[in-house]
């Protein structure tokens, strides 16, 4: 299992000739949020599938999604079918027609190749929006292959963590886009308590040091540019079995046996 990490929650994940790619953010501005660092994703191919853990628009962006083929399909989190559905259709902002969307919830699964995907909980709003009518529950997904990864989405702690493992890796969210956190987030003291609950093998910390708003350059920069390695510090406490593996935007890593 081989899997690049391309800022945010975007994670490409490839293995037994099959590359499932998680809540894609393919361009460089999304909203009032900038990309400010690692380059924009060049994928080398199309994903066989992405997957998608909840409807915020930094983990499901429309344009990203309409820029893959209709040949990628759509895991998303059940109640986030007809959202999508509804744009489906002619016309550039559509996703285009013949788009293969599977909805799954919390335990339930399904194979794309020779890859199983396992929905797990996640707690995090499942709002499209605050206040939308717009919604489907969060979800993170297990991806079990020659190796198992655990892509967390974005999520809170949760009391069914214990039962994720064993692991090989964890793609652990560790932070968000701003300087604060709300309710629903990790944060790098939580995600290594995470990682002492789930005890995986490896673990590469997302979610962090890759979206900022547009013109808060100088707002806090530490919490853009550490949250990374204070998460590897603080798991090298907690969890000291887990092999922490901080990546830059764009870098990959093997998955170890």
């Amino acid at each position: 299992m081989n899997i690049t990490w391309w800022g945010h929650a975007t994670v490409a994940v490839a293995d037994r000739g099959t590359t499932i790619l998680t809540d894609p953010v393919l361009r460089n501005r999304l909203a009032h949020l900038h990309r400010r660092r690692g380059p924009r994703p060049a994928l080398a191919a199309a994903p066989d599938a992405v997957v998608i853990s909840h409807l915020h628009g930094d983990h499901c962006d429309l344009p990203s999604l309409r820029s893959l083929p209709p040949s990628t399909r759509l895991v998303v989190p059940r109640g986030a079918g007809a959202f999508l559905r509804s744009r489906l259709g002619p016309g550039p902002s559509r996703l285009g027609p013949g788009r293969d969307i599977v909805e799954v919830s919390a335990g339930e699964s399904v194979d794309v190749g020779e890859l199983r995907v396992r929905a797990v909980p996640a707690n995090h709003s499942g709002e499209r929006t605050p206040k939308s009518r717009i919604r489907a529950e969060a979800l993170g997904y297990v991806i079990e292959g020659s190796r198992s990864a655990w892509f967390g989405g974005d999520t809170g702690l949760f009391d069914e963590m214990s039962t994720l493992g064993p692991l090989d890796l964890a793609l652990v969210p560790v932070w968000g886009w701003g300087w604060t956190l709300g309710a629903g987030h990790l944060d790098p003291a939580g995600a290594a308590e995470a990682m002492r609950i789930i005890n995986p093998a490896q673990a590469v910390p997302i979610h962090w040091g890759t979206l900022w708003p547009v013109g808060c350059k100088r707002v806090r920069p530490d919490r853009f540019h550490r949250p990374g390695d204070e998460f590897a510090e603080l798991s090298a406490a907690a969890a000291p079995k887990t092999d922490v593996r901080v990546l830059a935007p764009g870098e990959s890593l093997t998955v170890a046996a």
